[in-house]
Order: C-alpha cells, then structure tokens, then sequence
C-alpha cells in the first residue's frame, strides 16, 4: 500500500505497491471539483467548427497525442482564469499535447473575438455554430455534455475521451502535470 496526502490529508490508497504504476490516472482536483473518469471510453468524432476568422475547420485528435478540449462561454466568470492557464501550458510547448478552445455560447465571431482580447488565449480557439462540440438544443446531441462552465475534457493518445475537470483547474499545478504525464506515457 502507498501513503498518499492530498490537500493536507495523509490516506492510504488500497491496492498500490510502491513503486508500481497504477492503472488510475493521478488525482486532480480543484476545491470545487476533481478530474472525473468517463466511462465506458468512447472515439472523439470529428468536430465541425469554425476559426476566429470565420473559417471552416474539422479537428480531430491525433494519433499519439493527448488532447485538451476546453469549452468556455464569453458569459462566464471562471472562464476568464482558465484560458489563461491554457495558453500558459501551451507556452510550455510540451511535446504531443494539443490544447483546443471552443466557445459555446455564441455565434458571433465579433462578440467571441472581443471576449479573447481581454483573456489570454490559446492559439487555437473556435466556435461551435454547427452545435458540433456542444448542442444547446439538444443535450444528449452533443459531443461534450456541459455540465458546468469551463469545462475541460482530456482525449487520450488512442482518440478516446477519458474524462473532464470543470472550473478553472491548474493545469500548470504539479498535480496537473502528473495527470497528463500519465496520460501522455499511455501507448498511442
């Protein structure tokens, strides 16, 4: 059994030798919420969306790479300290990581583009008009359920979508780093 502390809490977490790589991804959370497994895993589909220069784009993981999917909304509070936080891991540049900024709840570029002006941002930052990732209309539709806002989901190497984190989690946390190390070592 390995001891473990998180958030200041010594607890012994069954089932682990030390030194043994466990088949559960590290723990990560904020004080408000903690990456949660999606299960049973399932393909991320090709996502039909739109650049800030209103141009058509299909995005698909790539093969061997670890993906961050944010969803975000220029509504939203939280938000305005998590895309931040991705665009400083994406300064990182660390190797086979893709991080991927979608806005959910406009579709006008002008008022997204604006919105972005106030935040860092990452590169790579989209609409949904086609209601590709996120559909309002029709929840059980969509790619990427929103239960909260930000939200973050994590595609593994193999395309699947592993889990989520919502709010403005620390990517750039050593807790954060661990999760997609772990990630990022899984076989492609």
């Amino acid at each position: 059994m390995l001891a473990a502390s998180w958030l200041g809490i010594n607890a012994v977490l069954p089932g682990r030798v030390q030194g043994q790589q466990s088949p559960d991804p590290p723990i990560f959370g904020t004080a408000r919420s903690q990456f949660t497994l999606v299960r049973p895993r399932n393909k991320l589909a090709p996502l039909r969306l739109q650049d800030m220069n209103g141009k058509d784009a299909v995005l698909s993981p790539k093969p061997g790479n670890v993906t961050l999917v944010n969803l975000w909304a220029t509504w939203c509070a939280a938000c305005k300290l998590d895309l931040p936080t991705l665009a400083g891991l994406e300064r990182l540049r660390r190797p086979r990581l893709d991080i991927w900024t979608i806005c959910t709840d406009s579709r006008d570029l002008k008022t997204i583009r604006r919105f972005a002006q106030t935040v860092a941002m990452p590169r790579l930052a989209f609409a949904d008009p086609y209601a590709s990732a996120s559909n309002p209309a029709n929840a059980e539709a969509s790619t990427f359920p929103l239960m909260a806002m930000p939200i973050t989901y994590l595609i593994g190497t193999r395309g699947d979508v592993e889990g989520y984190i919502t709010g403005a989690a620390e990517w750039l946390s050593p807790a954060g780093d661990a999760l997609l190390r772990y990630y990022l070592e899984q076989q492609g």
